[in-house]
């Protein structure tokens, strides 16, 4: 038996791909399904079955494709209903993958649908179960994303309080738990960055499996301190109910090359998003005026999916050289189709022709404070999220959320100075960059965030662990 995690930092998300005896499965596919097919045919065996945990909603899955391309059964748990064929697998129905096994198992409250499939080796015993957001690591799936009319969070709750008791925790100690995010999903509170782990230790360190947590403390504890979901994630649930675009067909659009004059006149469009995806560095040593700044080399799909509203929106793109595939795929990944190509050249071929560039200045941290101090400093604006804030933040810095940044935007005065940081510079500069393509004129970028903050000289700029600055 091989059985190999594929780990998505971006998405902080977990594919799994299991074969035995010249067959294999996959377990969540992402979009991206060639490294699968080539895979099992490294290890000459066919792709039988493609299970989903749950139809997700932070990334659009490429179960229906990979189906296409292989021939492969879709397997969902009960209460599915897709526009694709698929088998609707019953509670502990097993399929054979070679000589092993996969059970599932209907764990209702993340969403109704939401399946658990235990693996059993060869020899029957059990050896893995592949959670997908019911069980994380540290952390329990969040059950407001298929809340509805007639099915309140507290009824999720309830429902996933019981698939934990009544199936998961009797399950062997031995066996290791392999759930489909880790930190830095927003389809969780507290997951830890393990990917991994024997449910023996979640039974002893996992908040959510405490044997003393009753069913009421328990949906108490779950529906506190959930952050409002991602816009895009009823989309990306909705995509994954039905049939999408090829990604061969999303790709090969979006990695037209513009040459700059094409480029230029799209990017005066409105129908047109410039996306630039260089590092923060870059972009505020010198933009295009009116481009939104989400880089690369951070969580690049969540913010873009967060932050994007419409996800047919038009883009086009700036790229580091030689990563222009890897921005169209990671844009499909969330559901974002739409590129239509990027410019010849990136940014130094607009930079050389003499149009007209955008830049924002950067501080230092101890600029920062030194400015707060002597009053220089008069439009603050912390952009992390609240728990961050929470946690500790200077008490004359307002928060404005990053992923509240449009209508924030709205409340700010396009003609005043604004010096804003994040934790560590990613999250500012994309604030920055949608601020200043929304009228406002000055924007400052606070290098380092937070992290470089508390190592400064605060002098009478007082921290706190708390909401509370009077305290």
């Amino acid at each position: 038996m091989i059985l190999e995690q594929y780990y998505t930092k971006c998405l902080a998300q977990g594919t799994y791909y299991i074969s035995s005896n010249g067959e294999a499965a996959i377990i969540d596919p992402l979009r991206e399904v060639q490294q699968y097919i080539d895979r099992a045919e490294q290890d000459k065996v066919a792709i039988k079955y493609i299970f989903l945990t749950h139809f997700h909603a932070d990334f659009v899955s490429g179960h229906v494709d990979l189906a296409d391309k292989t021939g492969a059964t879709i397997v969902i748990g009960p209460n599915a209903v897709t526009s694709y064929a698929f088998a609707k697998a019953a509670h502990l129905q097993t399929f054979t993958i070679g000589g092993i096994s996969l059970q599932l198992l209907h764990t209702p409250g993340h969403t109704m649908e939401s399946s658990c499939y235990l693996l059993r080796d060869e020899q029957g015993k059990e050896q893995a179960l592949f959670t997908g957001d019911t069980l994380f690591i540290g952390d329990v799936g969040r059950p407001d994303l298929a809340a509805k009319s007639e099915l309140s969070v507290d009824d999720l709750a309830g429902h996933l309080y019981h698939s934990l008791r009544d199936l998961i925790l009797p399950l062997p100690d031995h066996i290791i738990i392999y759930p489909a995010h880790g930190a830095g999903s927003a389809c969780g509170k507290n997951m830890s960055a393990e990917t991994s782990d024997t449910l023996g230790n979640q039974k002893k360190t996992n908040y959510a499996l405490a044997p003393s947590l009753s069913k009421k403390d328990f949906i108490k504890e779950l529906t506190t301190g959930i952050e409002p979901p991602p816009a895009y994630f009823p989309k990306n649930v909705w995509m994954n109910k039905g049939v999408n675009s090829s990604i061969d067909e999303v790709i090969s659009r979006g990695i037209t090359p513009l040459k700059l004059a094409a480029f230029k006149a799209l990017a005066e469009d409105p129908e047109y998003l410039v996306l630039d995806v260089r590092s923060p560095q870059e972009y505020t040593a010198g933009s295009i005026p009116g481009s939104w700044f989400i880089g690369l080399d951070g969580q690049f799909a969540p913010w873009v999916g967060s932050l994007i509203e419409n996800i047919d929106q038009k883009i086009i793109l700036i790229t580091p050289e030689g990563r222009e595939k890897e921005t169209v795929t990671r844009l499909a990944r969330v559901g974002y189709d739409n590129a239509q190509g990027y410019l010849i050249g990136g940014f130094s071929a607009w930079k050389t022709s003499g149009f007209e560039i955008s830049s924002i200045e950067n501080v230092t941290a101890q600029g920062f404070i030194d400015g707060l101090e002597d009053g220089s400093i008069k439009n603050p604006i912390d952009t992390r999220r609240p728990g961050e804030y929470e946690s500790g933040h200077i008490c004359s810095v307002p928060l404005h959320t990053l992923s509240l940044v449009l209508e924030e935007v709205k409340r700010l005065n396009s003609e005043k100075i604004y010096h804003i940081h994040c934790a560590g510079g990613y999250r500012s500069v994309i604030f920055s960059s949608i601020a200043k393509a929304n009228g406002i004129k000055y924007a400052v970028n606070v290098e380092g965030g937070f992290g470089a903050i508390k190592k400064t000289n605060l002098k009478n700029q007082k921290i706190v662990a708390t909401s509370n600055c009077s305290l």
